[in-house]
């Protein structure tokens, strides 16, 4: 009797087992029939083990095709060359760090078949895009932007340099400046610009940042990013904060510029503000050494060393070593910390600065000239 309970036990498990194992297998073959139903963004070049193994692994790393590699939202170029494969592009868009697995932005691209549609181009990518996002991107060079950047402290003729340089521009330097330049057309619908002196060039309205651009962008395109970025980043209130210093818009630009020029360090901009407007108010000349260098800059050399020069046999309206007050114009184009700056000055009663002799960018301030010259390198 205990021979048969044991054999009729054996026979129920395996019945269970039978059973069981039926189960699953229709479950899976559910599992995979719904997965190859689904897989319509699949390549019809793959066979069915490809597409499914792909689809399998890809539906496990959906969220993964959706996240970015970083939070940097700056544009980046990166280049396609001719006869490159999808894998090399992956690896070195992971290396860029534009994808945080170039692995799997592989395995989507042939899924896919995007691989087969990589077109050979420049491209303007950005952390912030998804593996997707970037998988699409590279199949269309026809659309891609140019990525400018115009650097916070260039003055006008930097500017007009670097966009004539840029073959995917429609820019020369002649364009550029019968707009930009002294006597200029500047484009109409910018109030900001009504205060300055007539015949003034837009020399500091033209904002430092990176812009994206169309292939074959004009000057006329150019200069209205610009003025329309410096438009977004100045606040509403800027106008009336620059006259509680007694300043229009057009003489806080200017002061902005010197700033701009002479400050390395982003806290020490309002205390050099305060310096200038402590001197402007004293009645003293500004004695600023970057507004020589504007006065004698040239093509090639737009800042160049001043060591031997006798600053004030340099007659003219930039050089503060020679005239009251500010300068005739701002001497570059500054960022939105120094044009803060001026707004919001540090409270203090310094009327020198000089650079420190430790290479650090950093500046002594002192309220006398005996302190100016004990601040001296030795």
């Amino acid at each position: 009797m205990l021979i048969r309970r044991n054999r009729s036990q054996i026979n129920r498990l395996a019945r269970l087992v039978v059973l069981t194992s039926a189960v699953g297998l229709v479950c899976l073959a559910g599992a995979l029939a719904a997965l190859w139903a689904t897989s319509t963004d699949a390549a019809p070049g793959l066979d069915p083990v490809q597409r499914l193994a792909l689809a399998a692994y890809l539906t496990a790393r959906d969220a993964d095709l959706a996240r970015p590699a970083g939070g940097d939202p700056a544009p980046v170029s990166f280049t396609v060359e001719s006869g490159e494969t999808a894998t090399a592009v992956a690896r070195r868009l992971e290396a860029k760090k534009l994808v945080f697995d170039g692995s799997l932005l592989g395995y989507y691209l042939h899924y896919t078949g995007l691989d087969q549609k990589i077109e050979a181009g420049d491209f303007v990518l950005r952390q912030t895009m998804t593996v997707k996002e970037v998988a699409l991107a590279l199949t269309d060079a026809t659309a891609r932007q140019v990525s400018i950047r115009i650097f916070e402290g260039w003055r006008l003729g930097q500017i007009a340099e670097s966009l004539s340089g840029n073959p995917a521009l429609a820019v020369s330097e002649q364009a550029f400046m019968a707009l930009a330049g002294p006597g200029g057309q500047a484009p109409p619908g910018y109030g900001f610009l009504g205060g300055r002196p007539a015949g003034a060039s837009l020399e500091g309205y033209l904002f430092p940042d990176t812009y994206l651009v169309s292939p074959g962008a004009t000057a006329a395109d150019v200069v209205n990013k610009m003025l329309t970025n410096f438009q977004a980043h100045l606040p509403a209130d800027y106008p009336a904060a620059a006259a509680q210093q007694h300043l229009d818009l057009y003489q806080a630009v200017i002061i902005a510029s010197l700033i701009e020029r002479e400050a390395v360090v982003d806290d020490e901009r309002p205390l050099i503000a305060a310096v200038i407007l402590n001197r402007l108010a004293a009645g003293q000349p500004l004695e600023i050494d970057a507004t020589v260098q504007y006065a004698v800059g040239t093509p090639g050399n737009w800042w160049p060393p001043l060591a031997g020069l006798d600053f004030r046999s340099i007659q003219n309206p930039y050089n503060t070593y020679v005239v009251t007050g500010l300068p005739a114009g701002p001497i570059a184009n500054p960022g939105l910390s120094s044009l803060l700056a001026v707004a919001h000055p540090a409270q203090s009663t310094y009327l020198y600065y000089r650079a420190l002799c430790d290479g650090s960018g950093r500046h002594a301030f002192a309220n006398t000239y005996q302190e100016h010259l004990a601040n001296a390198c030795p």
